[in-house]
């Protein structure tokens, strides 16, 4: 596990960059991609840049539930405002938050996933170390799955709603497997706030109960954190 401590997230941002412009550069395919505050600063760079991705594919770690992707809080919105009305891919796969049968769903998507394995895979990290919506309990051995949030995840997404009951409750999600399945991994965390997150994912024992520990396991992570968020680490790196 390469860590890259930088001095703010705008330099988390270029160091991120680096890392897609390189896979790119080498004949990565497919990307996959997150949504949250963390990724928008590398998000901007890709726009600006000359990178042309409308030959390769994306896949989305999540979706909410029961959120049409025209609506503004889903994540699929989320990624046509930040990225893809901009720099559009190929193919850019989300989980339908629509889909009624969830098994069939969860289906889908991971046949997406298996024709289109993923070559560089970004992640955030949640202040209680779940990457994607897979929270602590989750087994590693997980696909894709419907997610029923945690209070503390339906409480830190209060903030993009206008009303608490809006806030949905349940989501799709990349499982660990799937996302452990990816060639190359970058992990970007930036604040105070994921610190303990982020000590417990690098020197913390592997276990479910701190789902972003598992990546101890992945032969290719560079996790990108500023000195906030680095501030918990026990360890020099």
């Amino acid at each position: 596990m390469k860590i890259i401590v930088v001095s703010t997230p705008e330099k988390g941002a270029e160091e991120a960059f680096k890392v897609f412009e390189n896979a790119h550069k080498n004949g990565a395919q497919v990307f996959g991609l997150a949504t949250g505050s963390s990724p928008i600063g590398l998000y901007e760079l890709l726009v600006k840049s000359d990178l042309d991705f409308s030959d390769r594919v994306s896949v989305n770690l999540d979706e909410y539930v029961e959120l049409a992707g025209s609506d503004p809080q889903s994540y699929k919105y989320f990624m046509e405002e930040h990225l893809f009305h901009m720099k559009p891919f190929k193919e850019s796969y989300l989980p339908n938050g629509l889909a009624e049968d969830a098994s069939a769903e969860e289906a889908r998507y991971n046949k997406i996933l298996a024709a289109n394995p993923v070559d560089l895979q970004l992640l955030g990290i949640g202040s209680n170390a779940h990457i994607g919506f897979n929270e602590p309990g989750t087994p590693f051995d997980i696909q894709t799955h419907k997610v029923k949030l945690t209070d503390e995840t339906i409480e830190a997404n209060k903030r993009f709603f206008e009303r608490e009951e809006d806030v949905p409750k349940y989501a799709y999600s990349m499982g660990l497997k799937s996302i452990m399945d990816a060639k190359e991994i970058v992990l970007v965390a930036f604040g105070e706030n994921k610190a303990q997150a982020v000590e417990d994912m690098i020197n913390g024992p592997i276990t479910e109960d701190v789902p972003a520990s598992i990546l101890q396991k992945h032969p290719n992570v560079t996790v990108i954190v500023d000195q906030a968020a680095a501030s918990q680490l026990s360890k020099e790196v």
